[in-house]
């Protein structure tokens, strides 16, 4: 078995040919919130991942073993629930109110721009669709925002450059993230 220790997000400082080489485990959401796990790879190894506790793993990370091989992490698609809003009787604002209801459930949710995915709950359903959403079960990936604090806060967004929030400077941030 080889063991998996070390996590890099996004595979931030990797050459994209070394990416592009890597051998690849196709993980679902609920191993990838794991800090501990097996799993087999692109090349039939079997990994032991041994991760500080409250790591949790995004499609696009990359696993380092400890024979120094590169493990690219996919996203597995996974049954989820894909919510818009009826374009016929409401507007995209309705979409924000019902992230706003589902997270004042602490409901884990991938937040985009037009739609919202979360786990298939039929309680949940029923509540968007009495809010007048469009609530359709899909196979895709899950990626849900991280919470509000910790190593991975806001690892949806990938920036591509630092933010240096701890001293004072002048930024602008109306660029559109």
């Amino acid at each position: 078995m080889l063991i998996c220790s070390k996590r890099m997000p996004q595979g931030q400082g990797l050459a994209r040919v070394l990416l592009n080489r890597a051998a690849v485990v196709t993980l679902d959401w609920d191993t990838r919130q794991k800090s501990r796990f097996d799993a087999l790879d692109s090349q039939s190894r079997a990994l032991g991942v041994f991760l500080p506790r409250g790591t949790v793993v995004r499609g696009g990370d990359v696993l380092v073993a400890e024979d120094g091989s590169l493990i690219r992490v996919q996203a597995a698609p996974q049954a989820v629930m894909r919510v818009t809003h009826c374009p016929e009787h409401g507007t995209p604002f309705d979409l924000m109110r019902a992230a706003y209801h589902l997270g004042n459930r602490h409901v884990p949710i991938e937040l985009q721009t037009d739609h919202l995915k979360l786990e298939p709950d039929h309680v949940l359903a029923d509540m968007l669709r009495s809010m007048h959403m469009i609530v359709e079960e899909i196979q895709a990936p899950f990626e849900p925002e991280g919470g509000a604090y910790g190593d991975n806060a806001m690892l949806g967004h990938t920036h591509g450059h630092a933010h240096a929030h701890a001293h004072a400077h002048a930024h602008d941030h109306s660029h559109g993230h």
